[in-house]
């Protein structure tokens, strides 16, 4: 599905089926050099069973067209303008490392317009090393074996979101470069790394929020350690939110390590918070 947002073009991946004005909406938000594809099972199963999905790419990212985002707050402003061009009143927002921060950001600016906020592998404040950020720069391949290495604690789970036995580090190598080498005019892999690591309206987001929040971390994350949500959970636990806490024992790439017990946390929220 093609979108025009703030006057560009814009890719929405809608799980196979068409976009039904009637049903509830789920958008769907990538991190750090990745795209809609990241999102391949949780999409298609929930399109398939009652919801409308929007897995978006971001702007300046591979099938979307416009500047690419250099700030959470202004992809933020992105998914709002996303929402009126699409004619949703009304959205969950799920979000994964950098799109966790954003699906939060956009869901404090929007308020009641956001149903539910799922955080996937989130972590505030979300630093990034300045090895990580000179790399991302001066040797992009190293830096994405870098990210690759930390992000999965294994290299083929079984099942995993393309079926037993896929190679999932050696899939993410090659959608981190092809996301990389899809914007000639900007670095998003450094660009997206210093959004990380420069947003520091976590806790007064979260706590601005109007709907209930979902944390879905990872037991072996050492990219967004679990602990490091804590300032997150605390804030939305102090502002009367309602908050769940599920963690799967992998790392930070839940959607295809753990692409099932993902699936049912997130489904379980929408459907019963």
């Amino acid at each position: 599905m093609e979108l025009i947002v703030n006057g560009a073009k814009t890719y929405c991946y809608t799980g196979g089926k068409a976009f039904d004005a009637t049903k509830p909406t789920v958008v769907f938000v990538h991190g750090v050099l990745n795209d809609h594809s990241v999102w391949i099972l949780q999409t298609r199963y929930l399109a398939h069973h009652g919801f409308n999905v929007l897995a978006v790419d971001l702007p300046g990212h591979c099938r979307s067209a416009g500047e690419a985002p250099s700030s959470v707050e202004e992809a933020a402003d992105f998914i709002g303008a996303l929402l009126d061009s699409a004619g949703v009143a009304r959205a969950a927002l799920v979000g994964h490392s950098w799109g966790s921060l954003i699906a939060l950001e956009a869901a404090a600016r929007l308020k009641d317009r956001v149903s539910h906020l799922v955080l996937v592998g989130t972590a505030f404040p979300m630093r990034v090393s300045q090895v990580l950020l000179d790399s991302s720069q001066t040797d992009p391949i190293k830096a994405i074996t870098l990210v690759n290495v930390f992000s999965r604690s294994t290299l083929a789970p079984p099942p995993s979101a393309m079926g037993p036995g896929t190679w999932v580090f050696g899939g993410s190598m090659a959608l981190g470069k092809r996301v990389l080498a899809s914007n000639t005019t900007v670095n998003v892999f450094y660009r997206g790394f210093k959004a990380c690591d420069s947003y520091a309206n976590g806790e007064a987001a979260i706590a601005a929020i109007s709907c209930p929040v979902l944390f879905l971390l990872g037991e072996q994350d050492q990219m967004t350690q679990t602990k490091a949500a804590g300032r997150l959970m605390a804030a939305a636990k102090a502002s009367g939110k309602t908050v769940k806490f599920v963690t799967v024992p992998v790392g930070h790439h839940q959607m295809t390590e753990a692409p099932d017990a993902t699936l049912f946390a997130i489904r379980d929220f929408l459907t019963h918070s």
